[in-house]
């Protein structure tokens, strides 16, 4: 276990979540303001893991749709094709496009899934107070939180393709209503991680607890 070091928040010092301006609040003060953009300052941001865990299970739910329904129509003279994401990946398969079935499987199934679950992981461990590999946790926040915008990219794909392949009546292409939800979980993910507090991990290894 890591040997507790002092933190910034014991010696009074706190930062701006506005500006990251840092400046001394005494820690009984019950309100305290930054003295170069004027926001309210916190040691920890408040509510971060209540706000975390509604934007998390938000994504849980919209995560359903997202690869049950419908995420890209494409027609022509000569058929028509409505594809989920894992059909879509199936057929890339199938039609010999290994490496974009692969690219599209990983970014667009197993990335969402993953961060859901690091966040989730991330959660629990923090509500468990626990001291469990600190250094790790916080790198899986950074990758998390570094990793979150590539998730969008079906939404991407089906945006360039009907900008690109709409050839009046000979074919379409239009993004069914997956669209909508995979789009949802993705930013929902992404302010779950902006709002989730990394430096909750390392209060665990300290004697002080530090509230607003």
């Amino acid at each position: 276990m890591t040997s507790p070091v002092p933190i910034a928040a014991a010696r009074g010092l706190c930062s701006c979540h506005v500006c990251q301006f840092v400046s001394r609040r005494a820690q009984g003060a019950q309100v305290a303001h930054c003295p170069r953009c004027g926001a309210r300052l916190h040691f920890r941001k408040p509510g971060s893991v209540q706000r975390c865990w509604a934007l998390v299970i938000a994504s849980y739910i919209l995560y359903i749709p997202a690869n049950a329904l419908v995420m890209m129509e494409t027609g022509s003279l000569i058929s028509y094709r409505k594809d989920t994401i894992v059909s879509g990946v199936v057929h890339l398969w199938k039609t010999g496009s290994w490496m974009i079935a692969v690219i599209v499987f990983i970014a667009s199934v197993a990335i969402p899934l993953l961060k859901l679950f690091s966040l989730t992981l991330l959660l629990i461990s923090v509500q468990r107070r626990s001291t469990w590999n600190p250094r790790q946790r916080t790198r899986l926040y950074r990758l998390v939180e570094a990793v979150g915008r590539w998730s969008m990219l079906d939404i991407y794909v089906v945006t360039l393709l009907a900008a690109l392949v709409q050839l009046g009546s000979m074919a379409t292409v239009k993004a069914g209503p997956a669209a909508v939800a995979f789009g949802a979980v993705v930013v929902l993910t992404m302010f779950a991680t902006m709002e989730f507090d990394p430096r909750l991990i390392w209060d665990p290894l300290q004697k002080e607890e530090f509230h607003d």
